[in-house]
């Protein structure tokens, strides 16, 4: 048996893990804890924001730790949630970021205006927004940084979102839909990206096999679809909700295009798109 002494290092690492994931004010020079700490799991998120628990609750939410901080009269509304795994907490960041502005080196990936910054890392998303009019941006991304640094985990970004090419990428990212990608319930979860009025996406099953089944299923429902060449199997059609669009399978991967304006081929950039997805 290994002596308890050799324990207590793992046993350290655990409990300043659990920690880092706490909120606290104490983080910040100068700043107080207002009230009681907040812990909210699953469902009873909507007692703290009612009209917004719906989007966490869609990635994967499992629990919010937060706290209120106050200095010389400002104060500070400090959340941190956990979701199901590292993509889940990433997709909901990229909902809730402004897609003008650039996603910043923080963590996975973070952004800051002047009364919020927010980032992903591993499964956490953390929010720190200051409730007084006045510009804190240069104060709310060194508080960032500041939580950032406690969080272990990965930084890495998932590996969907190399696949989309950049030229004409709105927001520089795809972003994650947790159901019904293009408003379709066939494709349960995947990646999209707006290419001004084009939208690509890809969506991952389980093995090629899945993928394989539902592209059958998703040709099916549209009514003079044709057989195109892209990728390991594909078809083009024009739909009066989607408009000109052009579906493949590669390996176990589902994606294209849909909504392509007029005067591009959607085979085209579809055949573009499953190119840069591994085989």
């Amino acid at each position: 048996m290994r002596p308890w002494f050799g324990l207590l290092p793992a046993a350290l690492a655990a409990a300043a893990s659990v920690i880092a994931q706490t909120p606290a004010c104490s983080l910040f020079a100068g700043w107080q804890q207002r009230g009681d700490n907040r812990v909210f799991e699953g469902d009873n998120l909507f007692e703290y924001m009612d009209g917004n628990s719906e989007g966490y609750l869609v990635y994967g939410f499992v629990r919010m730790k937060g706290v209120t901080c106050t200095k010389a009269g400002d104060t500070l509304v400090f959340d941190i949630s956990e979701f199901g795994d590292a993509e889940s907490a990433w997709g909901m960041f990229l909902a809730n970021r402004d897609i003008e502005k650039p996603v910043e080196p923080i963590g996975t990936g973070g952004q800051t205006v002047p009364r919020k910054t927010i980032f992903a890392k591993d499964k956490y998303f953390v929010e720190l927004a200051a409730e007084s009019d006045r510009d804190h941006t240069a104060e709310l991304r060194e508080m960032a940084r500041i939580v950032e640094s406690g969080i272990g985990g990965s930084t890495s970004r998932p590996e969907p979102l190399a696949w989309f090419p950049q030229e004409g990428l709105a927001g520089g990212t795809a972003r994650l839909v947790p159901e019904s990608v293009l408003g379709i319930r066939l494709l349960k979860r995947g990646y999209v990206g707006q290419y001004g009025g084009a939208k690509a996406f890809v969506v991952t099953e389980e093995s090629a096999e899945a993928a394989k089944g539902t592209l059958g299923r998703l040709k099916s429902r549209f009514e003079g679809a044709a057989q195109a060449t892209v990728g390991d199997e594909a078809f083009c059609v024009k739909d009066e909700y989607l408009g000109s669009l052009c579906m493949f399978r590669k390996g176990r991967h589902v994606g294209g295009y849909a909504n392509v304006p007029d005067g591009q081929d959607a085979s085209t950039l579809a055949r573009a798109l499953a190119a840069r997805i591994p085989e």
